[in-house]
């Protein structure tokens, strides 16, 4: 017979299993994907602050992402390798620290797409409505967006986790690399159809909501570009929305795999490095695609670079 022990405030986190020899190798990937993470997000960030030339809509929205990213990595990742290096019996974790690493991990996720949603918002008015570009997204329009953003995430994964955490623990295992909602109420005895149903509705509702505004967004700005002879305007609107594209399109395919992989436990270990993956990929091709299509970032580096080796000659 199973031993239950209910509701205790100390859990056992199953962790990444790894073989002995692939540890340190998995360890280090990990380790330097996180540090590029922080440097190439945090970069962004402070260059977007301090350069008056990306003080534009599309660059402050997309901090929002960045932001984003740093928070949901740091919550999980550092935690994440301590646990490597630890052996299974010694992966202890509060469950206080838990419900915080859960709520952290999903309000990532769903910010993910709600700030995508905003930034898809901001390239329609751009491409579709330039000449009232200006007169729409004002500050307090993009402060409006950002709080939408924010807020909505947090409702959602709020009353997620409000639900799991009414229920009594009768199990101390974490069968995940990290603490998210599904591995929280998993701990239950009791009834869980409730958690069940508004997972599966939360995940419906987020999924169909992105990709519908994905879906409108781009068609109208397809049907813009398709009408007019304006060169300019067409090679502006295929630069800007296919970066965003590919950075809705990394993140939803990561979330998806990592939702189905889910559904089938004969796939465990395959659906642990797809949640951790889930947090590392956006988080580091984020910041390389953006950095790279925006003429004005590449502007800003290049002469950075150029007043440095200047003093030098």
């Amino acid at each position: 017979m199973e031993n239950y022990t209910y509701n205790s405030y100390t859990l056992q986190l199953e962790g990444l299993t790894v073989s002995k020899e692939s540890t340190y190798p998995v360890f280090l990937f990990f380790f330097f994907s996180y540090l590029f993470i922080m440097i190439a997000n945090v970069g962004i960030a402070v260059l977007v602050f301090i350069d008056t030339n990306l003080h534009q809509p599309m660059y402050v929205l997309f901090c929002n992402l960045t932001l984003n990213d740093v928070l949901g990595n740091s919550i999980m990742v550092p935690r994440l390798l301590l646990d490597m290096l630890r052996p299974p019996s010694e992966r202890i974790i509060s469950y206080y620290e838990c419900v915080v690493q859960a709520f952290t991990t999903h309000m990532f996720g769903t910010t993910s797409h709600t700030v995508l949603m905003i930034m898809a918002f901001d390239r329609y008015v751009a491409i579709c409505n330039p000449l009232r570009y200006a007169a729409i997204m004002t500050n307090k329009m993009v402060i409006k967006l950002t709080v939408s953003a924010w807020g909505l995430a947090l409702v959602l994964v709020g009353i997620l986790l409000g639900l799991t955490i009414r229920l009594n623990r009768c199990r101390t295992l974490i069968q995940s690399p990290y603490c998210d909602n599904a591995s929280l109420f998993k701990l239950s005895c009791e009834d869980v159809s409730i958690n069940n149903a508004y997972g599966l509705a939360f995940t419906v509702v987020l999924f169909t909501g992105s990709i519908g505004c994905m879906v409108l967004t781009y068609t109208k700005i397809t049907v813009v570009c398709l009408t007019s002879n304006n060169k300019s305007l067409n090679s502006k609107a295929l630069k800007t929305c296919s970066t965003h594209l590919v950075v809705y399109l990394i993140m939803a395919f990561s979330g998806m795999s990592n939702i189905v992989l889910h559904r089938f436990p004969q796939y465990t270990t395959y659906r642990k490095l797809s949640m951790i993956l889930f947090h590392i990929i956006p988080g580091s091709l984020n910041p390389i695609i953006y950095g790279l299509q925006s003429k004005e970032i590449r502007r800003f580096l290049s002469n950075l670079k150029f007043n440095k080796v200047l003093p030098s000659l």
